[in-house]
């Protein structure tokens, strides 16, 4: 069996990936240093919707509610009941897992336009459920984690959240134990049988392959690194909001996902590094800064059909994964 040349490239260069993002903790400004942060946690939100859309062709308007759970599920226990970081990561993790399946048995009996119809819905009850449950969510007013509750301890040593380097590693931690496992799952057998599904699910079904309970774990897997998202953001950034569960949030990770490249691993990250890095920029030299910004993505489109590594794969590296 000749070796997989390919895999060895694809395996290096995220490896070199983690590595500047590494290198970098130590390299960038102050601004920068939390920007960066941010656009992490954001990118495993956008990674995890991408193992939905960009593997398994199921286009969701409501992965908002995930990215929520897990937001609320670890700020609400961290603020009311005083759990710590650790158990209200997990508790917002399985929140994500949890809902995704409950939501994954009755939203995947449709398909196409209905999935994406009933999956908004199911996000709008979520966020609704918000604001009905206000007096401990405080919806838009929202929550404020104090510092000394974003603290974690391993082996008798105490990491402070809020400090600007353990934050971002932190962050880069979660991002690269995410990219390490989709790597693993989108060239695992489950990973091939979620691209023929969305090549073509009957034939796929024809195969011998049960593509319900495929998609089923395909969701509840996307939920689950939505939901360490979520619960990542509150416990680095310390702020549980309304605003974090709306639509908008919703969208956002199928434009971060479209812009870097749908079915690609790194695409989710470059997605969100331009798409925050463009408004950013254009926002400090004018108020019409989303005007500039839509003229952008319209080139991008124009000259990246397909994103800009799903363009740059089809044109010039068909090894990347």
């Amino acid at each position: 069996m000749r070796p997989d040349h390919g895999s060895g490239k694809a395996i290096a260069l995220h490896a070199v990936v983690i590595a500047v993002l590494f290198a970098l903790n130590f390299a960038l400004p102050e601004y920068h240093h939390g920007v960066l942060a941010r656009v992490l946690v954001l990118a495993v939100f956008a990674m995890g919707y991408n193992l939905l859309f960009g593997y398994a062709g199921l286009l969701s308007l409501g992965h908002a509610m995930f990215f929520g759970a897990g937001l609320y599920a670890a700020g609400l226990t961290m603020y009311h009941l005083d759990w710590g970081v650790p158990a209200a990561f997990l508790a917002g993790l399985a929140a994500g897992a949890v809902l995704a399946f409950c939501v994954g048995m009755l939203a995947l009996r449709t398909t196409g336009v209905a999935f994406m119809i009933v999956t908004m819905m199911f996000a709008q009850v979520a966020y609704l459920l918000v604001y009905y449950f206000g007096e401990w969510t405080r919806g838009d007013e929202g929550l404020v984690i104090q510092q000394h509750e974003r603290v974690i301890g391993i082996g008798g040593l105490q990491f402070d959240l809020t400090d600007p380097s353990v934050r971002y590693l932190a962050a880069l931690a979660l991002f690269s134990i995410v990219l390490v496992v989709t790597f693993a799952a989108v060239r695992s057998s489950f990973g091939r049988v979620l691209v023929a599904i969305r090549e073509n699910e009957e034939r796929t079904r024809m195969l011998g392959y049960d593509t319900f309970a495929n998609k089923l774990a395909a969701m509840v897997a996307s939920g689950a690194i939505c939901a360490s998202a979520g619960a990542a953001y509150v416990i680095l950034f310390g702020y549980v909001g309304s605003t974090l569960a709306s639509v908008q949030y919703s969208i956002l990770p199928l434009l971060w996902v479209l812009l870097g490249g749908a079915a690609t691993i790194l695409g989710p990250l470059l997605g969100t590094l331009f798409m925050y890095y463009a408004v950013d920029i254009a926002s400090a030299y004018t108020s019409a800064h989303m005007l500039v910004v839509g003229v952008v993505l319209i080139l991008l489109v124009l000259y990246f059909p397909k994103g800009i590594l799903g363009t740059i794969r089809d044109r010039f590296a068909r090894w990347l994964p």
